[in-house]
This record gives structure tokens, sequence and C-alpha cells, in this order.
């Protein structure tokens, strides 16, 4: 309960009354309870000076206390007013909070109006978004164990994804494979959606995986990663499958290059917009800028997503225990699409990545 006690601490310093955590990811870091309660409403409601509680579905209250968290847990429920319910616990610690914390990047604005409705008189302006995001930027030892196996489960799904590649399937068909390969190895969850990407349909940076056949003699771009008890694990690698053009390698090789010499200069000291700009400028420099049209990376941890972005205008430090993504890309119109990324930590003297595919060009036989 390290983290909670933090975020007491923080209640009791900024003189607040009460925190609403409402980010299911949240929740599950300050009490190591995880749920995805859809249309329902979960809350950890955290006082200075009285203890928190947790606030659940009915059908999650024993479930919340499996996990040994050690305050009060209460259900509702589905035909019963949460909000009241919530207002009543609140008032028996405090009488009439005014001073609240809230998540403001997360908290539905519909649940926002009832807050209001109980109580009128609160005053709702201290975001805790940013306290949060902080806090969870440096990851401890344990934490990134769970993220280096997380790793090695990313590393099987690409040999999977790789072997399954084939003109007589679609790409939606190989991230079948891949997604059932994993499941029969233990890994339930990925982090996130599996994306596998052939030909023209690469250089959509965030497109989906088509029910066309995998083009021959092309590239095949693989962004995946999984959920390890909580901690997630993303990369990217891009493939040929048969003969490619001297453009797809140009492109690749390019790729290739930034993202090498970024892994070299993420060490303690650099910034965020510096790092950005070792990829960039090689990227600029052989005439691809202009498809190079994402950030460099993004933090992970327990979400795939996460604080800090490794972007131009972030001027953030970064230190040993941050963890985050090295995804330069190329990304030509009609013709293809190259990304290559592993999320590393940052040690004393330079990075780790979680994953270690070969990024050299892996040519796959028709």
């Amino acid at each position: 309960m390290e983290n909670l006690a933090k975020l007491r601490q923080w209640t009791q310093d900024q003189q607040l009354d009460v925190v609403y955590i409402s980010d299911p990811v949240n929740i599950n870091y300050y009490t190591g309870f995880y749920s995805e309660p859809h249309e329902r409403t979960l809350g950890l409601f955290v006082f200075a000076d009285q203890e928190p509680f947790i606030f659940a579905p009915a059908l999650e209250v024993e479930v919340v206390k499996a996990t040994g968290w050690p305050y009060d847990v209460y259900g509702y429920l589905d035909h019963e007013d949460a909000y009241a319910m919530i207002a009543d616990q609140i008032k028996r610690r405090v009488a009439n909070p005014i001073k609240w914390g809230i998540e403001k990047a997360q908290l539905q604005f519909k649940r926002y109006e009832a807050l209001i409705a109980h109580f009128p008189n609160a005053e709702f302006d201290i975001d805790v978004t940013d306290f949060v995001a902080h806090q969870k930027l440096f990851k401890t030892d344990a934490e990134i164990q769970l993220m280096i196996a997380a790793g090695k489960e990313a590393d099987n799904a690409f040999k999977v994804g790789f072997e399954a590649v084939s003109s007589a399937r679609t790409e939606q068909q190989v991230v079948a494979e891949i997604e059932y390969a994993m499941m029969k190895q233990g890994v339930m969850h990925m982090s996130f959606d599996t994306i596998v990407q052939s030909g023209a349909n690469a250089a959509n940076p965030h497109g989906a995986p088509l029910p066309e056949k995998i083009k021959p003699n092309a590239l095949v771009l693989f962004d995946l990663g999984t959920n390890h008890k909580g901690y997630m694990s993303d990369a990217s690698r891009t493939v040929a499958y048969g003969k490619i053009d001297d453009k797809s390698r140009d492109i690749y090789k390019v790729c290739l290059e930034a993202q090498l010499a970024a892994m070299d200069a993420a060490k303690p000291g650099i910034t965020a917009a510096e790092l950005d700009q070792v990829a960039r400028d090689i990227i600029t420099k052989a005439g691809y800028g202009d498809y190079f049209i994402h950030r460099l990376g993004h933090g992970i941890g327990m979400s795939d997503h996460e604080f800090p972005s490794i972007m131009a205008g972030n001027d953030l430090e970064l230190k040993p225990g941050m963890c985050f993504s090295i995804e330069p890309g190329i990304y030509i119109p009609k013709v293809a699409g190259v990304r290559i990324e592993d999320c590393i930590h940052l040690t004393e003297t330079g990075n780790e990545p979680f994953t270690h595919t070969t990024k050299e060009l892996i040519e796959l036989p028709l």
C-alpha cells in the first residue's frame, strides 16, 4: 500500500477533503484490484484524515476483499442510486467536503454532474491526473520484472506471427493465429488490439488489419504486446515477405538507423525532446521527414500508453526507472510503412529493452 500512502499524503499536502480516483487502471495501481466496470460505477475515495474506501458494483465486492484490500468496500445493485450511496459514505467521514481532487481527463461528465447534485457547494478545481502520472513515472524493480516478463511474451508473439505469414492468409487471420497461440500459452489478454498490416496498408500508422490476403513481395508490419499481471509490453517489427523493392528496403534501412541511434542515445540526462530529435534528424536527412508523423515514443507500465511523451517540446529530463517506447516510423501513402519499436527502462548508465526480437530485416520466404 506504499502507492496509496503517497496519494493520502498528497491529499493532506493539498489540503483536500477527498480525492476521487475513477480510472480503473489507477484504482488497480493504488489498491491491487482491477476491473473494467463498463457502464457501472467503480471508484476509490481517499481522504486526508480518514481511511479510504472502494465503491464497486455488488458483484465485485467479494473479489475486492479477496485481493487483501484492508479498508472498507461498499457495493451497489444495478437498480440503486450509486452516487447517493457514495455521498452517504463520504459524509460519514467528512460532513461537508468542499475541496475535491478528481481525474479531469477521465471522469465522465454525467458522473461529475451527479457529484455536484449531492455536493452543490463543493469545489472540483484540483486535477489529480498529473500527480498520478508522475507517481507512476518511476517503476520499481518489481514492476520492471513484470514488464520484462511481458516483453518475453511479446517476443514469443512475434515468432508466431512471422511463422503465420502467408499469401493464403489475410491480415486478420494472422492476428488470430497470434492471439490464439498466446492464449494457449496462458496469455489471456493482449495489451491492445494486435496489428498486422501488409503492403500499402502499413502506411496507415494506426490502421487495422484487413480481411485481405497478405501481400507477397512487400513489407509486413507487426505491432503487438501482452498484459502480464497488469503490466504491458508493446513492440513493433517490420519484415519482408518475399522480395521487396529498393524503395522499401531503403525505408527500412533508414528507420532502423534512426531507431538504433535513439536507443543508443537514451540515457539519463537527455530530455524527451532531444531524444525525439535524434531519430527525427536521421529520417529527415534521408528525405523522409514528412513521413515520420508521430512522436518518437510514449510511456508504458500498467497502461500501454502512459506519461511521458517522447516528443518535440517536452523538456522533461529522462531519469533511471522511467519506461517508454522508442518507435520511429516512415509511412509513405499507397507505397509502404515501416515502424520499429522497443520499450525500454532507463538504467543508471543507459537503458535495457523489454523485447529482443531481431531488428535486422527478416526476409520470409513465399
